[in-house]
């Protein structure tokens, strides 16, 4: 994970999610799963948030294609423990689905929005996501839980990274659109001065 900033609301959301959602909260007795799916007014601005966070899912950092049907709008702290950020612009996260549904209602993912740069480490060549050496106590214990959490080594993630890398080894990508896909790698290529060195390290493996 990468540092994510904020966004400006969208200037329809009050009329289109913020009002009927506290309407419909003042009027609900049960907030039952099903009253929440008749009244999800936040998928109304999903393509206002997938435009604010460029496609990029918060947690995987990888671009989210719009008709993978793959995006969703995540309530960061969930709606079922926070119904009064339910719809609150401010608590929503762009996310691919398989991310979302692992977080679920858990409170043990770092909030993207407060994410250092270098928390999470990519090691080369391995593609595993690890917290930073230099971390100790509460902020590395809450990266560890994220990683495991989001399940961030996960084979078919490290698969989706290994393609993206290959790509730009390769040259068939370069590295604007490497960073269009998958900001993380780049961050990381960056970070450990590996840009040009990693078509090396890969052939090397």
């Amino acid at each position: 994970m990468i540092p994510v900033a904020p966004q400006p609301e969208p200037a329809d959301f009050e009329a289109n999610v913020r009002h009927p959602g506290r309407s419909f909260l003042s009027a609900c007795a049960s907030l039952s799963e099903v009253a929440w799916k008749k009244h999800s007014y936040w998928r109304r601005i999903f393509p206002e948030l997938y435009a604010a966070f460029r496609g990029i899912c918060s947690y995987s950092c990888h671009w989210l294609p719009r008709d993978s049907g793959a995006g969703t709008v995540d309530h960061f702290r969930p709606k079922a423990r926070y119904p009064d950020l339910a719809y609150d612009w401010s608590n929503y996260r762009l996310a691919n689905l398989v991310c979302n549904g692992r977080k679920g209602d858990h409170e043990d993912v770092l909030d993207p929005f407060e994410v250092k740069a270098g928390w999470f480490i990519l090691d080369f060549p391995s593609l595993l996501v690890r917290p930073d050496s230099k971390l100790a106590g509460p902020p590395r214990d809450r990266v560890q839980a994220t990683i495991d959490r989001l399940c961030l080594n996960h084979e078919a993630v490290l698969e989706t990274r290994l393609q993206y890398l290959q790509l730009y080894c390769s040259g068939e990508a370069s590295l604007h659109l490497l960073r269009a896909w998958a900001p993380f790698i780049v961050a990381e290529l960056e970070r450990q001065d590996f840009l040009d060195a990693i078509r090396e390290i890969m052939t090397a493996m």
